[in-house]
């Protein structure tokens, strides 16, 4: 008798976030009407003041669960989102809805962390569903003063894997450009995209695998050797951090332990690409919060060994962490 082994987490999920009116259901219209090859699952907020534009087959009051005339399907959170994603997953177990992918719309005055963290720390989601990424829309008209008033879309802005600019054409090309470099410093992992939202290719959005453990860091550190200066009292920063000499385990593993149990509210995002003590292969650690993963990856090759991190967080301070990580060192 053969025993047939576990699968890996096989269905992929992107949070859609971004401030209110930034664009999140035109975006979503553009998704559900182009030919993607996926059968997406979308999953709602109840408060959102906007509802997706599309023809309508089935809808059932009972489940909350809206068949639409792609193939998608759409339903409303009215409770605990692990439920949700489980529900969903039954009735495709059952034939009842069919879905190979879910975009889940958060409100547009969420905090996107508690989201992602589902992902991490319920072990009936995590088994079937794997976080692909998350991406943020942000007002290029509205967007500076919302980031200057709202806590949560400085928040969106800090958990986005990606950040697409709408509206771009009614501001100067200047305002856009001042926009994108205030973005880059709260956020210098997420690559910045100019976008209309009705003509967004979907391949931006779908598939960008922003949060799969792999060997790249995708901050340029150059960036923060430029001097750049910012004229904004944003909470949200990213910084970064290299080091060629190793680090040692232990001691490395007790201070991410410390510093994600006192600053793990304030960290949002956290990657890094390490050179271990007494091993040749890289290591990549990723977290979210408090909660944190790491994975052995290749050889460093003929590459040099070193050890870079990005944090990105809110009023982090970052000396004292350069510090501690310092003491980390072999």
């Amino acid at each position: 008798m053969e025993v047939e082994e576990p699968r890996g987490p096989d269905i992929p999920v992107t949070i859609l976030t971004g401030f209110l009116g930034a664009g999140k259901t035109t975006l979503l219209n553009r998704i559900l009407t182009e030919n993607h090859n996926h059968r997406i699952a979308i999953i709602e907020n109840e408060f959102g003041q906007e509802n997706i534009d599309t023809e309508l087959i089935v809808q059932s009051d009972k489940e909350q669960i809206i068949s639409m005339n792609n193939g998608c399907v759409c339903c409303t959170i009215r409770g605990d989102l692990s439920r949700v994603l489980t529900d969903l997953r039954h009735k495709r177990d059952r034939g009842e809805i069919q879905f190979d992918y879910v975009v889940i719309e958060t409100t547009g005055v969420a905090n996107p962390g508690p989201v992602a963290q589902t992902f991490f720390m319920d072990d009936a989601v995590a088994a079937f569903y794997r976080l692909d990424g998350v991406v943020t829309v942000v007002d290029a008209k509205h967007g500076p003063q919302t980031l200057d008033e709202e806590a949560a879309a400085r928040d969106q802005v800090g958990f986005a894997d990606r950040i697409l600019l709408s509206k771009c054409d009614l501001v100067t090309p200047e305002e856009c450009e001042a926009l994108e470099a205030r973005l880059r410093q709260m956020n210098a992992r997420a690559p910045i995209r100019r976008v209309d939202m009705g003509n967004c290719p979907v391949d931006v959005v779908l598939d960008i695998t922003g949060f799969n453990m792999n060997d790249i860091l995708e901050v340029d550190p150059a960036f923060f050797n430029e001097g750049h200066h910012h004229h904004h009292r944003d909470d949200i920063r990213t910084f970064y951090y290299e080091s060629e000499r190793p680090f040692d385990p232990a001691k490395l593993d007790r201070y991410i332990m410390s510093l994600t149990s006192v600053y793990g509210e304030d960290l949002l995002r956290y990657k890094g690409v390490l050179y271990m003590q007494g091993s040749d292969r890289r290591v990549v650690f990723q977290g979210v919060h408090m909660l944190a993963g790491a994975d052995v990856m290749g050889p460093w090759g003929d590459a040099k060994p070193v050890s870079r991190m990005v944090f990105i967080g809110r009023n982090l301070p970052e000396d004292a962490i350069r510090r501690g990580l310092d003491t980390c060192l072999a």
